[in-house]
C-alpha cells in the first residue's frame, strides 16, 4: 500500500502542473485582464486615480485633456491615455514580461504557497482564503453528511423492500426533489421561514449572531446550526437521488450472490445477513467515494446559495475574482483547490483499502 500511495503522490506533481498549464493560458488569452479593468475605471472617473499611477500633476493634466500620447492599441479603452500610465499599471499587475516568464515565476511562488495579494482587495491570497473557508467547508461538510445519513438507510430500506409500494413512493419523490433547483428551494426556504412573507423563525445573513463571542459553549452550537439549517437544507434537496439510488442498486447486486444465499440457508436472521455479511461489500463505492463527494459539494454547490444567504465564502469569492479578473485569486484558489482534491483522490482508493483490505491496488498494478 506505502509503494501505491507513493506512486499516487508522484504523479500529483505533473498532474497539477497540466492543470496550471492549461487554465493559466486559457484565462491569460481571454479578453478583459487586469489592466483593462484598471483602464476603464480610469477612464470611467478617477483623476485622483491616473494621478496616483501617472506620479505626477503633469502626467495626469496629460490625461485629463486626452493628450497624443496614446496607447498602441494593445488595450481596448486605452485611446487618450499617456503610454508611461499604461506601462505602469502594466509593471503593476506584473504584465510587463512576456507571458511564459509570468507563468514560471507564479509557479515557483506556488511551490511555497505563496499565493501572492490580490489585485482588487489589497490583501494576501492565503489570508483570503483562510477568512473564506469556515463557511465553503461548514456547507460542504454538513451537506455531505446529512446526505450520507439519509440517502445509505433510505437506500438499504428499498433494496429490502424492492418493488413494494414504499419503494415506489420514495422513488417518486426522490425524483421530484432531485428536479428542482437548489436556489430556487433557497428562495423557496426564504420566503416562509426567513422573513420572507411569512415565518421569520430563521436568520437570513451570516455563519453566526452578531453577539456569537458572547454566548455560551451550548448556545454558540445552538446559534451555529440555526444559521446553517436554511442553506444547508437547500443545498442538499436535489443531493439524497444519486446516493440512495446507488446504495440500493448496492445491495441489490450483493443480495441475490451465492454467499448471501448461504448464509439465510445456515439459519441466519436477515439483519445479521444484511449488516454482517452484505453490508460492507455493498457500501464499498458508497462509503470509498465520501472525500470525492464532499470536494464536488464543496467546488459547485455553494455559490448561488452564499449569494441568497449571504455567506462570504470562497464560492462567492472565486466568482467575483473571476469578474474582476483577479488573477492571485483565480490562479491561487485553482491551485489550492486543485491539490486538495488530487490528494481526496488518493484518499478514496486508501479507503477502498481500508475498507475492504481484499483490494489491492499495488498488486494490480
Amino acid at each position: 500500500m506505502i509503494a501505491y500511495i507513493l506512486r499516487r503522490l508522484m504523479l500529483v506533481v505533473p498532474t497539477l502542473f497540466g492543470i496550471m498549464v492549461v487554465n493559466f493560458f486559457i484565462i491569460q488569452a481571454a479578453p478583459g485582464g487586469p489592466v483593462e479593468q484598471m483602464l476603464s475605471q480610469i477612464q470611467g472617473t478617477a483623476v485622483d486615480a491616473t494621478e496616483r499611477f501617472s506620479g505626477s500633476s503633469s502626467g495626469g493634466e496629460t490625461l485629463r485633456k486626452g493628450g497624443s500620447d496614446s496607447s498602441s492599441g494593445t488595450y481596448r479603452g486605452a485611446r487618450g491615455l499617456p503610454r508611461e500610465l499604461i506601462e505602469r499599471i502594466e509593471k503593476m499587475y506584473g504584465f510587463d514580461k512576456p507571458m511564459g516568464e509570468r507563468f514560471v515565476l507564479m509557479m515557483k511562488n506556488y511551490l511555497v504557497f505563496d499565493f501572492g495579494e490580490s489585485f482588487f482587495r489589497n490583501r494576501r491570497v492565503v489570508d483570503l482564503i483562510i477568512d473564506k473557508m469556515p463557511v465553503s467547508i461548514s456547507l460542504g461538510l454538513w451537506a455531505t453528511l446529512l446526505i450520507y445519513f439519509v440517502s445509505i438507510p433510505l437506500g438499504i430500506a428499498k433494496a429490502v423492500r424492492d418493488g413494494s409500494r414504499f419503494d415506489v413512493t420514495t422513488s417518486t419523490t426522490l425524483i421530484v426533489l432531485n428536479a428542482i433547483p437548489g436556489f430556487l428551494f433557497a428562495l423557496l426556504l426564504v420566503v416562509l421561514f426567513a422573513g420572507g412573507s411569512y415565518f421569520k423563525w430563521f436568520p437570513l445573513r451570516g455563519l453566526v449572531s452578531d453577539d456569537w463571542s458572547s454566548l455560551g459553549p451550548i448556545d454558540k452550537v445552538l446559534d451555529y446550526f440555526w444559521h446553517m439549517a436554511l442553506p444547508i437544507g437547500a443545498m442538499v434537496i436535489g443531493g439524497f437521488a444519486t446516493l440512495t439510488f446507488l446504495t440500493k442498486n448496492s445491495f441489490l447486486e450483493e443480495i441475490h450472490k451465492q454467499y448471501v444465499l448461504t448464509a439465510r440457508a445456515k439459519g441466519l436472521v436477515e439483519r445479521r445477513v444484511l449488516y454482517g455479511h452484505v453490508f460492507r461489500n455493498a457500501m464499498l463505492i458508497v462509503i470509498a467515494g465520501f472525500p470525492a463527494a464532499f470536494i464536488g459539494i464543496l467546488f459547485t454547490g455553494s455559490l448561488l446559495i452564499e449569494v441568497i444567504f449571504s455567506l462570504d465564502g470562497i464560492g462567492l469569492l472565486g466568482f467575483e475574482a473571476a469578474l474582476n479578473r483577479d488573477y492571485p485569486i483565480m490562479f491561487g484558489t485553482l491551485y489550492f483547490f486543485g491539490l486538495i482534491g488530487l490528494v481526496m483522490s488518493i484518499l478514496g482508493d486508501v479507503m477502498y483499502m481500508v475498507i475492504d483490505p481484499r483490494i489491492d491496488f499495488e498488486g494490480r498494478s
